[in-house]
């Protein structure tokens, strides 16, 4: 029987597709392919060559045409999917098509991979100075006048520059140029270390070259970055790459600017706010060797390294390193997967780490480094409960936490006030009936938003007018209930008339460079105040930030996920360690009806580790991850009965299997969007016995009579059980 081409397809579908060799071209592993598949075609990646087929050649169809001269997926890459979509029980074409930018995907050419710039034109200097231009033309323009820029200096300067280059590129202003790519880049010199820093380094410089995991536990505004540019710049020096993983994509501007900065090299980026043209081009320069840095979030994590020297992943517990569709991977744990196929040091770094990672220092798979003390003798913020029990607030902010903002804007000092729900206020209440919002297709309360004049559905994204009065009663006293970001804005911008009020969540930060530009104006010494969600919490850098007031965290510790203290202790600390990272000292305020709760006073007097340390206990003795081990089989369709069925066969068909099984159950949010939604929670105490159910079981969920009627998707090590 002839050999045949196995290859991965990016459908949801537990399997690989058996086709014909192409009439002309050799197709080999890591290659891309165009394949007729159903009534079009598709492009995919060949994992086997030269198989031999369970269908008989009559039926196979024959592959189309080889698109790649030589492997685009290298042989460390393919090996480390498969193991990937194996352990994460996803669909391997969906795998694959993860490691290549949408762009790659695609029966189009390679983009050059050249160092693009542009250039003004002699128009475009006439139309500078004719001020012809305005908005972003005009901002490009400038930005051409002092000579050619690179695409890199542009996305930093100016984020969502295509638009405007587009534009002029056509009118003749400007045109595309090419620059040495290999020209050294200004350096800017290294701080002094602190011994702890240096330790760090030593002890990750000696695993150079060899597999080992670190986990680097830094208090925040201990200088972990620090760290890492030391590390990358011994790699880079032995012709090594480097990439580093961030959580959001709003710290990587920054973090771009700082490696730069530091190293003298250029840095590629890799995240979705970039162009598919801009990631395509990032990433070809990493496999040919050529990209030495490369910064990314979670799917940069499929970048190809074929002189791999090091892998960094930035703010470690953070849970947007885990993939919540399609392929449902975790950035962190692939990173340890790939540092091993590569025999390269992985750094986790955290000021508060995740308690998979802790437990693996126990265990002694991971050597974990100590930051305890910030550089340059900068004292931790002092942390204030404030007991909101018999006091009278102002827009859910007590006379304790007003009475601090007044005097840290007068002093000239800038404030956060955190409140983790966005919006102007969660639920909108008719006093008259007791009627309130809900929406129709998930029975949850809509938030109001003011500025939009709109009540959304924070789940489904639906939108409906603000009502003038109740539809129940017709009454006209719908009042808002509970605080949101846009409340809080609206309170301190009237209590504080002369101090600016920035808010920062996902409202204000729809556009490409939002983020940035609003953060830009606070690096000056002038008073302001910030109200934000957790976007604030990560990385970011104030120096005239003194002053971090915390709201809103008792919802956090009364919630029924066995997560929630995890993620409200990473929370507290985090947004805490924004305030006074200078030379300026901080102050946070957090704000509660329970000022006695165990957990936070254990954490505000012992510390995260100590907090960390009782969490893993509580979490051993009742064997809950990281000590056991749990996939989450999620299943949702337009009728309850639908999803009853499927789970229902899904869990007869593990009987007589070593795993537990909780429900099948409706997910603690039943309905949602209009689709009823149920779940299977499937538990061993090793990895190898939840595995070894489940490999012949997953493949059989298809096949099952009722899959066809629902949605479903499995979630190997899932972060919540929603």
């Amino acid at each position: 029987m002839p050999a045949v081409l196995r290859v991965a397809l990016p459908v949801p579908l537990p399997t690989l597709f058996d086709y014909l060799p192409p009439s002309h071209g050799d197709a080999v592993a890591g290659s891309r392919v165009l394949v007729p598949f159903g009534k079009g075609k598709a492009v995919g990646v060949v994992v086997e060559a030269n198989v031999e087929s369970a269908v008989g050649n009559a039926r196979l169809k024959r592959v189309l045409r080889v698109l790649d001269d030589a492997p685009l997926l290298d042989a460390e890459l393919m090996a480390t999917l498969a193991r990937a979509a194996d352990y994460w029980l996803g669909a391997p074409g969906e795998a694959y098509a993860n490691a290549l930018p949408l762009a790659l995907r695609e029966d189009r050419p390679l983009p050059e991979v050249d160092e693009e710039a542009w250039t003004l034109t002699a128009a475009g200097r006439s139309a500078l100075d004719a001020g012809s231009r305005r908005g972003g033309s005009r901002a490009l323009l400038d930005a051409l006048s002092r000579g050619a820029q690179t695409a890199e200096l542009l996305h930093e300067m100016l984020p969502g520059w295509r638009d405007a280059a587009r534009r002029l590129d056509q009118a003749g202003l400007i045109e595309r140029t090419r620059v040495d790519a290999a020209l050294p880049l200004p350096v800017t010199a290294a701080p002094s270390l602190s011994d702890e820093q240096q330790q760090a380094v030593a002890s990750i410089t000696e695993s150079l070259g060899r597999f080992q995991p670190f986990l680097l536990d830094g208090v925040t505004g201990s200088g972990k970055t620090e760290v890492y540019l030391a590390l990358i710049e011994q790699v880079i020096a032995q012709g090594k790459q480097a990439l580093l993983l961030v959580p959001e994509i709003g710290l990587a501007p920054q973090t771009v600017r700082r490696l730069r900065d530091r190293l003298g090299v250029a840095v590629q980026v890799l995240h979705s706010n970039l162009a598919e043209g801009d990631r395509a081009r990032a990433w070809l320069r990493a496999r040919s060797g050529e990209a030495k840095v490369i910064l990314g979030t979670r799917s940069a994590i499929f970048t190809p390294l074929p002189h791999a020297g090091l892998i960094v992943v930035d703010e470690e517990h953070d849970s947007a390193y885990k993939q919540q569709e399609g392929f449902r991977y975790h950035a962190r744990d692939l990173a340890i997967l790939r540092g091993r196929a590569l025999n390269v040091p992985v750094v986790l770094g955290s000021a508060t780490p995740s308690l998979e990672s802790l437990a693996n220092v126990q265990a002694g798979r991971y050597n974990a480094l100590h930051l305890r003390a910030r550089p340059g003798a900068i004292r931790a913020p002092q942390v204030q409960i404030v007991d909101m029990r018999a006091q009278r607030l102002d827009h859910g902010l007590s006379p304790t936490l007003l009475a601090a903002v007044a005097d840290t804007v007068a002093r000239g000092e800038q404030v956060l006030v955190f409140r983790n729900r966005r919006g102007y206020a969660p639920v909108l209440l008719c006093y008259s009936c007791g009627w309130h919002a809900e929406c129709p297709r998930c029975e949850h309360p809509m938030t109001f938003h003011a500025g939009r004049r709109a009540l959304i559905c924070h789940h489904c994204d639906y939108t409906t007018r603000m009502l003038a009065q109740c539809p129940s009663c017709f009454s006209p006293e719908l009042k808002p209930q509970g605080q949101g970001t846009e409340r809080l804005e609206e309170a301190l911008a009237a209590q504080f008339p002369d101090v600016p009020v920035l808010r920062i969540d996902r409202e204000t930060t729809r556009r490409r460079d939002a983020f940035e530009q609003l953060l830009e104006g606070l690096h000056e010494d002038k008073p302001a105040i910030l109200v934000g969600t957790q976007m604030l919490a990560k990385g970011h850098d104030l120096p005239n930030l003194t002053l971090v007031a915390i709201v809103g965290v008792d919802e956090g510790l009364h919630s029924v996920d066995f997560r929630a203290s995890e993620r409200l202790s990473q929370l507290v600390v985090q947004v805490a360690g924004r305030a006074g990272r200078a030379r300026k000292p901080g102050r946070v305020l957090l704000q509660t009806h329970h000022p006695d709760h165990p957990l936070l006073r254990q954490l505000l007097s012992q510390g995260y580790a100590a907090s960390a340390r009782t969490l893993l206990d509580e979490r051993r003795s009742v064997q809950l991850p990281p000590f056991g081990h749990q996939v989450l089989l999620r299943a949702d369709a337009h009728q309850r009965e639908h999803v009853d069925a499927f789970l229902g066969e899904a869990a007869n068909a593990l009987a007589g299997t070593p795993v537990q099984l909780a429900g099948p159950m409706p997910a603690p949010m039943p309905l949602r969007a209009g689709r009823h939604r149920g779940q299977l929670l499937i538990e061993a105490d090793t990895r190898a016995a939840l595995h070894g159910a489940l490999r012949p079981w997953y493949p059989a969920l298809s096949a099952l009579p009722s899959a066809r009627r629902v949605r479903w998707s499995l979630d190997v090590d899932p972060i919540d059980l929603y």
